[in-house]
């Protein structure tokens, strides 16, 4: 008799180099630091639920973190309910399948948090300054044949979402243009701008209406950034900007 071959646990479906664009700072709090870009990878969706994380001897290099820091962090978001640590074979630290509730231990469910308008502004001058510098930098380098595939690849996903995923793959999107700039300190800042801007987004309706304008804003930002043009990029990512923004200010404030 034969036995069927058990399917492979699944791996996130875009590139691991994806975790490295948010790897720790590398202070004096790493171990800090690691928990946090852990979380961000979690929320940003670049690692979905129920997907498994690179393994541990790969995901510490390109933290650039010791082994024994990165199983200490994962150990404690273990022990919160963010990731799932299977052992033997098809093991592995895998994200946590979520209802849409914080897992237990850390912070409330985000719809039962207080938010004020000084919050919601906050939040969209932060964007704003981030995002618009990142696809102006982004336009001025000269891209590699690997980095226009990377944002092409990233472009095409963004276009094939459904309502579904479309918010783990519109941060990818950002996250790329992010990673085209050479800075990772702008990564950096693209990863904190998507965590923060996603949470004010979680509360509100998606729109297809709306994501269909984001596409075309996205597309003109892609073919801006291909075309060397700055300028233009940059005033695509306004467009883009200023349409979420405004659904942000009127389902919010």
């Amino acid at each position: 008799m034969s036995l069927s071959k058990r399917p492979e646990p699944a791996e996130p479906s875009g590139e691991f180099s994806s975790l490295r664009a948010v790897a720790p700072a590398r202070t004096g709090n790493v171990f800090e630091e690691t928990i946090e870009c852990l979380l961000q990878i979690i929320r940003l969706g670049i690692v979905p639920p129920g997907a498994r994380f690179p393994p541990e001897r790969e995901l510490a290099a390109q933290f650039g973190v010791s082994r024994a820091t990165l199983r200490e962090a994962i150990s404690e978001l273990n022990s919160a309910g963010w990731v799932d640590v299977r052992r033997g074979r098809g093991g592995g630290t895998f994200v946590a399948e979520q209802s849409g509730e914080a897992p237990r231990g850390i912070g409330k469910p985000v719809e039962q948090e207080s938010l004020s308008a000084a919050e919601v502004e906050d939040t969209l001058a932060w964007r704003r300054v981030i995002e618009l510098g990142v696809v102006e930098v982004a336009a001025e380098q000269s891209l590699s044949a690997a980095q226009r595939q990377e944002l092409n690849q990233a472009m095409s996903e963004s276009l094939e979402s459904t309502l579904g995923n479309y918010r783990r793959l519109d941060s990818r999107l950002h996250l790329t243009w992010a990673k085209a700039t050479g800075s990772p300190s702008l990564v950096r800042s693209m990863a904190e701008s998507r965590t923060r801007i996603n949470k004010l987004l979680g509360r509100i309706p998606m729109i297809e209406t709306n994501l269909t304008h984001s596409h075309e804003q996205h597309q003109r930002v892609v073919d801006a950034i291909f075309g060397g043009n700055a300028q233009a990029a940059r005033s695509a990512m306004a467009e883009h900007l200023d349409g979420t923004a405004a659904l942000l200010r009127g389902f919010l404030m």
